[in-house]
């Protein structure tokens, strides 16, 4: 009738708490694969002089692969979800 997508607009707020849910999930992980990698408990700060280029970027590029896959799984398993409980892809 307005031109909006109900599906978008009901699976807005399950999609901010999975949101949430992923942030926190992906942070766990991240730091539980950085010990099982590295020894180290936590990650090497960008702007911390004593460390060198090479730790720095490797925990970057860590850290962002491990929140894409788990930010990936949780937006798929919700519209998966979502879908089963409605009937309806959110994005349909």
């Amino acid at each position: 009738m307005f031109g909006v997508n109900v599906n978008k607009v009901i699976y807005k707020p399950v999609g901010l708490i999975l949101g949430a849910l992923a942030g926190v999930a992906a942070s766990t992980a991240f730091r539980k694969a950085w010990t099982l990698t590295t020894g180290d408990d936590e990650a090497p700060d960008p702007t911390d002089r004593r460390r060198g280029w090479a730790p720095i970027l490797f925990a970057a590029a860590m850290q962002g692969a491990i929140f894409g896959a788990v930010k990936a799984a949780v937006d798929r398993g919700g519209a998966a979800g979502y879908k089963k409980v409605t009937g309806e892809w959110p994005d349909d």
